[in-house]
Formats: C-alpha cells, structure tokens, sequence
C-alpha cells in the first residue's frame, strides 16, 4: 500500500498541530516532537515511509525560541542546550494531554503510543518515556540526549522491557557524540534496551539511520 502523504495543518485546543491521518482500522498514533527553534512541519522530512497505520500528530512547542521558532521550555539563555527535567516536564505533562484530547476527537486509541523525537525534541521524548512509561511503547531518540533530573527515574528501571531507537552524528557539534553515548548508558539503567545507529555526519539524521528508524517503526 503506498503510504499516506497528505497532511493538514490545524489548531485544537490552543494548540498548532500538522497531522497525517491513517490510511487503516486501528491505527497506531505516533507523536513527533520537533527540536530548538523548530515547528509543527520540521519532522516530516522523516516520514516518506512510516507505516500507514500510523495516525501522526506533530505540535508546536509552547514557547518562542530565540531568534526564531519555538521551544519546549521557556527562554533560559544561560542554559543553553542543558535543559532539565524540571524545565521540561511541564511540556510533557501537557503533550500527555494532548494525545489524550486530540486521539479521543478523532477515535484513534492512544493508551500507548509511539514518540519521535530530534535534538531537544528527543530530550522531550526521553521525558516522556521516563515520566509516563506505562503511555509510551516505541522511543525514537534522534541527535538528543537525556536531559538532567531523570537519574532517580533510571535507578527505578521505569524502562524496563523498553526497546528504543537511537540514533547520533560521531560529528554533531550541537550535541556531542560523548554526551549521546552518556545518555544511552542512563537509558540502559533504566531498563532499555537500545538499537543504536551512529554514523558520520553532523546534527542531523543519516540516510543510513533514516532506513534503520523505518525498520524500527516497522516491526
């Protein structure tokens, strides 16, 4: 079946969403949490081939990022880059809503569903997978990192069973390599199981890990 590409743009319940319906009964919904400065249409570059049964929902963040987009935490310029917990958990509890308002107006069953996410979206989608692991099934970490704050989270192993994606540039210069693999090793404590895709390029996603993210949604 050829995937589904046509998506629309709309607002609910004050937020800014571009969505992609499924093309089948029971669709799985699939959350996509764009990065610093992004919006609601920075994450479908990745999507060509994502399984049609995939209902997609992908946000605008809440807040203005500087000079340009938006974030999920208010502006802290002397915490760039290092956002925590605390300042990003607000953000997830409200996502957590979402899915629960926006996949009940459109029937789709959303218990659990899958996040994917890029650069400090995926710091959101490793919130969410540590705050609500009983919500979220499939974690697709894109150039992230685990944000600080989540180590008592990890010490209770709230991923346990969890097989989640990662995927990360050897030369990101936004988040370093070090700091990627530091963050698996926090996400293997707690639990996780992790496929893991490196590969030489910059803050971005390969071609090479795109295909293996695909493989990933697939299964």
């Amino acid at each position: 079946m050829q995937t589904q590409t046509t998506t629309e743009t709309i607002e609910f319940n004050g937020w800014t969403l571009r969505i992609r319906p499924a093309e089948t009964e029971n669709p799985r919904l699939l959350l996509m949490i764009h990065g610093w400065t992004g919006n609601e249409n920075s994450m479908w570059v990745f999507t060509k081939k994502f399984p049609a049964d995939y209902w997609i929902i992908a946000p605008r963040a809440p807040h203005p990022a500087d000079p340009q987009g938006f974030s999920w935490r208010p502006p802290q310029p002397s915490t760039f880059g290092r956002p925590s917990l605390e300042t990003l958990a607000p953000s997830a509890e409200a996502l957590i809503r979402l899915v629960d308002e926006y996949s009940a107006s459109v029937e789709v069953e959303a218990q659990q569903f899958d996040a994917i996410g890029f650069s400090q979206g995926a710091a959101m989608v490793n919130v969410l997978g540590m705050l609500y692991p009983e919500r979220v099934r499939k974690m697709g970490v894109l150039a992230g990192f685990v944000p600080s704050g989540l180590e008592a989270y990890a010490d209770k192993r709230v991923l346990e069973g969890k097989r989640i994606f990662v995927a990360h540039g050897t030369q990101d210069e936004m988040v370093p390599i070090d700091r990627a693999r530091a963050s698996m090793e926090v996400l293997e404590q707690a639990g996780a199981s992790i496929t893991y895709c490196e590969d030489e390029v910059g803050h971005k996603l390969s071609s090479t890990c795109l295909r293996a993210l695909e493989n990933y949604l697939s299964i």
